[in-house]
């Protein structure tokens, strides 16, 4: 497919924006469609600083606009769609979450139909498949195997009915009379400069004596770095565009991960902090099962207090079960099938991550500074 052009949803975001860098790269691309509701100054400058001879566009629109998203895909022949909204400790109304994840995949779909774009790339999630219970053991999963995720929680409710939806518009055809071919990619806890939890993780540190918030002691997770999970949806779109790798692909789901390191997200955030000063939390933790009733009866108080005061927990059963979790797979399939092999190293990951947690730890510093000047 020569002279091709590409839609990225959510461009603006974490990942959106390293798919875009990694995107621009590639070969014949003739424009890149970056797609969001609204991109931040620092976003847009950094857009403009890419060396590349491909087109850049950048668009700012509600993926629940039909009327946008018309104009988003006229003339496309590619699409991923990374826009999301992550949401696991209930803060934002659960209406909101599904609009977004799921009407606005199934409307990003009909655009697709409509405007007769061939290809569709779904950035999915390891939500979707669970885990179900933090007592459920899950090491090296793979497709193979079935795992879904049973909660009603709107963020891992919506990606799930969202991934569906993609795998099973997979063959419908298009107005041109061509067929749509789609696939979906299932990250890991990805991780890397710029993911808001990190960031958030070391803001919390800083203002407590440099001591890491508590974010899952007891799980076990295969963490994926944020330039290898971008990495994997461009081979997902060059196979795709290839007749001859595309039937293996269609209408599949792949779950990616690295050679990061298994281990807990608490180990995770001091690996990559540490250098800053950074240190665990000794002292003793809840144990686990008490920790998952207590957040049983916080989401009773909030149930009972819903009628007269919006009662939001600090933390719930689905974000307990999250993060502490053993629940690690295979990038095998996706190795088969894609041709993935990471781009990044753990070195090169643990170093980039790092040095921007070193950025974090300085600015916040300096602000410390300022104020008490």
């Amino acid at each position: 497919m020569p002279g091709w052009s590409c839609l990225v949803t959510g461009a603006g975001g974490f990942l959106g924006q390293r798919i875009v860098s990694l995107l621009v790269q590639e070969k014949d691309l003739q424009e890149v469609r970056a797609l969001d509701r609204v991109f931040r100054p620092e976003t847009r400058e950094e857009f403009s600083k890419l060396q590349t001879k491909t087109k850049m566009t950048m668009l700012e629109g509600d993926i629940l606009d039909t009327q946008c998203l018309k104009i988003a895909c006229r003339g496309v022949s590619v699409v991923i769609h990374a826009a999301a909204i992550i949401d696991i400790s209930g803060v934002i109304p659960r209406q909101t979450i599904i609009d977004i994840n799921l009407k606005g995949t199934q409307n990003l779909l009909e655009a697709c139909v409509q405007a007769s774009i061939p290809i569709f790339i779904y950035t999915s999630s390891i939500d979707v498949a669970g885990p179900n219970s933090y007592k459920e053991i899950v090491q090296n999963g793979h497709e193979g195997e079935h795992h879904e995720s049973t909660w009603s929680d709107p963020y891992p409710y919506s990606k799930k009915l969202a991934e569906k939806a993609v795998l099973a518009a997979n063959g419908d055809i298009l107005n041109n009379g061509g067929t749509l071919h789609t696939c979906a990619l299932r990250p890991m806890y990805i991780y890397g400069e710029r993911n808001p939890f990190m960031s958030d993780v070391v803001i919390r540190a800083l203002k407590n004596k440099d001591i890491l918030p508590v974010t899952g002691k007891f799980s076990v997770v295969n963490p994926v770095y944020v330039g290898n999970v971008a990495w994997a949806h461009i081979l997902a779109s060059r196979g795709l565009r290839d007749p001859q790798k595309a039937p293996s692909i269609q209408g599949k789901f792949y779950y990616i991960s690295d050679v990061t390191p298994h281990q807990s997200y608490d180990e995770l955030n001091y690996t990559m902090g540490r250098e800053w000063g950074l240190c665990l939390d000794s002292r003793l933790s809840l144990p686990l099962p008490l920790l998952y009733w207590l957040a049983f009866l916080l989401e009773t108080v909030s149930f009972l207090l819903r009628p007269v005061y919006n009662y939001k927990p600090p933390f719930n059963r689905h974000s307990i079960t999250l993060a502490n979790s053993v629940f690690t797979f295979s990038y095998k399939k996706a190795q088969q099938d894609l041709g993935y092999e990471p781009r990044f190293s753990w070195e090169e990951a643990k170093r980039e991550t790092a040095r921007w947690i070193g950025s974090l730890v300085k600015q916040h510093k300096g602000k410390l500074n300022t104020k008490t000047q």
